[in-house]
């Protein structure tokens, strides 16, 4: 990002606002300190801070003086509700995604892919009353990482999955070992194979989840559902139950989209 950013003035200040952007949304209603902010974006603490003062005089980000948090700002809610019109899809998958946890009792999930990422848009809580809290609205994982980042990477085209393993060579460092290119392109073989991801606890232990790539009109995976809960709720037979549930929603949703867009 560093040397193309240096090819076009102003670009990596552009660049490194974006980042700042991107990690305070993701953050959530509790917004992030500014300690935080610089150890994520690799940025120093002033750096940091001049980026994020000029962001707030523009409205994008907001700060809670009482509690040091940084947090989105009004500009970043009008600005949504404008790209919404074209690119949000959640109200087509807001029923489907309520449908997923009512059936499965554990709570349910859509994202969408952003780039190299996935990020999640609608949260629904299951009824059994031991939660997995690894996910919820704005928290972006790298593709490959969480189960509806798994489910996506296994779907794209062998080329872009190349591309993507060589552009993120820091996954196994950042991730553990299991999102090395060797055992990340089993699990991807499994998975388009199963038809649906699964993770078992490798994000956080004794979380699992499972995901299933949802396609546009085109056929590409570009949205996801997921299921996230507790290690003892997912044996092997209720694995496979949740599984067939999951990607009958998906699949609906599939189809949602394409007769709409």
């Amino acid at each position: 990002m560093e040397s193309s950013s240096r090819s076009v003035p102003g670009a990596q200040a552009i660049a490194r606002a974006a980042l700042l952007l991107r990690l305070v949304t993701a953050s959530g209603s509790d917004g992030a300190s500014l300690q935080d902010l610089a150890r994520s974006s690799e940025l120093s603490r002033s750096t940091v801070h001049r980026l994020l003062s000029a962001l707030r005089a523009e409205g994008l980000v907001d700060r809670d003086d009482e509690r040091s948090r940084w947090m989105p700002g009004p500009e970043l809610f009008l600005m949504g509700t404008v790209a919404a019109a074209r690119y949000d899809v959640t109200e087509l998958a807001r029923d489907i995604v309520r449908s997923l946890a009512v059936k499965t009792e554990e709570s349910a999930f859509f994202s969408v892919r952003r780039a190299d990422e996935t990020v999640c848009l609608l949260r629904e809580e299951g009824s059994f009353p031991i939660r997995s809290f690894v996910l919820s609205e704005g928290v972006r994982f790298p593709l490959g990482v969480a189960s509806a980042g798994l489910a996506i990477l296994s779907f794209l085209p062998d080329h872009d999955v190349d591309a993507y393993i060589a552009r993120h060579p820091e996954l196994a460092s950042a991730w553990g070992r299991q999102h090395a290119p060797a055992p990340l392109r089993t699990r991807l073989a499994e998975t388009k194979e199963r038809g649906y991801a699964l993770n078992p606890g490798l994000i956080v232990e004794g979380s699992w989840g499972l995901g299933a790539a949802v396609f546009d009109r085109a056929g590409r995976p570009e949205w996801a559902l997921s299921l996230t809960g507790v290690e003892f709720r997912f044996g092997p037979d209720r694995i496979a139950d949740l599984g067939r549930t999951l990607m009958a929603h998906a699949h609906q949703l599939s189809n949602r989209i394409a007769a709409r867009h």
